[in-house]
């Protein structure tokens, strides 16, 4: 090697002490047993320990997210027990709903694992398959709210209802203050708005009570149709039940719930509706053993006929026992004295409360 070579040699190896090979196409890889690839993998730090790259955290893109791995926000929101899916929409467009503490956007989906806050509260979620499915039949006394709280204080329909561990009971539809009868509660929203839904054409019956004169040509109007301020609406059947001077028994079929439509479409007829009592929802009629203020939880097959009803699938397992008794004299004697100490306990506390 000439003295010029050994200079350049030198040179060479004092600028790559000083600032490393990396960049270069020299060989200093290969003499550590490393390829070129593998090389490019690992960074040489100060002290010659090898920094491996940072992993890329892969988050779901609530909009893209497909549907086997997720479910829209409002569903499942809606199965935890918040309200219907049309109520969780409408809070959902109001901002209402954040996911990750970003605001929620209609159409969003989620897979489970985020952290949803309902105007500012934490929403404990359940996965589809690990929820089940409850429905309660309520005999409604007259004089009770359809809601949670009133602000007079006065009796609401959910004031005797079993407590439950996570959701809430949801109503499906309402019923005015002077309406007695079977209202239900399930613990899924879904199921509730599907049966409350007019497209789905669940029938609801009622045992009406008029005042007035009523011939054939009001009743075939009834039957045919009027135009109420929200819109057409008629009886599919009515059936006469008997009755004594001017007040008569009547058995109407609905099968849509706008507010106070029985009383609307005859008082439209110039006749007062006395007495109003639903007595029937899709094909299951309300037990005549279930006490006024009473409530019975449904089995197993009675819940998978409303959610067959509705196009949903069919549920495997119930909180009510196989082997659980039917509704009986005894029983229904219980229920019965259950409602008077809660009747008795609510009279106390108004005294109290307007002293």
């Amino acid at each position: 090697m000439t003295v010029d070579k050994k200079k350049q040699a030198r040179k060479e190896q004092a600028i790559d002490k000083k600032y490393g090979t990396r960049g270069t196409e020299k060989k200093g890889s290969a003499k550590k047993g490393l390829s070129k690839s593998d090389a490019a993998k690992k960074v040489v730090g100060k002290k010659g320990h090898h920094k491996k790259e940072p992993e890329k955290v892969e988050k779901v893109n609530f909009q893209k997210a497909t549907h086997k791995d997720s479910e829209k926000v409002q569903k499942v929101l809606a199965r935890a027990g918040k309200g219907s899916r049309r109520e969780m929409e409408t809070m959902i467009s109001e901002g209402r709903v954040s996911i990750d503490g970003k605001v929620a956007f209609l159409g969003d989906r989620i897979t489970g694992t985020e952290q949803i806050r309902l105007d500012g509260h934490h929403v404990k979620l359940t996965a589809q398959d690990e929820d089940i499915c409850r429905v309660l039949v309520y005999n409604k006394p007259e004089g009770e709210m359809c809601t949670r709280k009133d602000p007079e204080g006065r009796a609401t329909v959910f004031d005797r209802l079993p407590p439950l561990e996570t959701g809430r009971w949801v109503a499906v539809g309402r019923l005015d203050i002077n309406t007695s009868g079977m209202l239900l509660f399930t613990t899924d929203g879904e199921l509730a708005n599907r049966l409350m839904h007019p497209s789905k054409k669940v029938e609801r019956e009622y045992a009406v009570r008029v005042f007035g004169e009523i011939n054939e040509a009001m009743l075939q109007t009834l039957r045919t149709g009027v135009k109420l301020e929200d819109g057409h609406a008629r009886f599919q059947k009515i059936t006469y039940r008997g009755g004594e001077g001017r007040n008569h028994w009547f058995h109407v079929v609905l099968s849509e719930g706008r507010n106070r439509e029985v009383r609307r479409l005859w008082e439209s007829q110039d006749v007062q509706v006395s007495r109003l009592i639903r007595v029937r929802y899709g094909d299951m009629e309300m037990q005549r053993q279930l006490p006024m203020g009473g409530w019975r939880e449904l089995a197993l097959k009675e819940v998978n006929y409303y959610r067959q009803l509705v196009d949903l699938p069919s549920e495997a397992v119930s909180k009510v026992k196989v082997d659980e008794k039917a509704m009986d004299n005894a029983k229904s004697r219980r229920i019965r004295r259950s409602v008077k100490k809660h009747q008795q306990r609510n009279q106390q506390s108004n005294r109290r409360r307007h002293k």
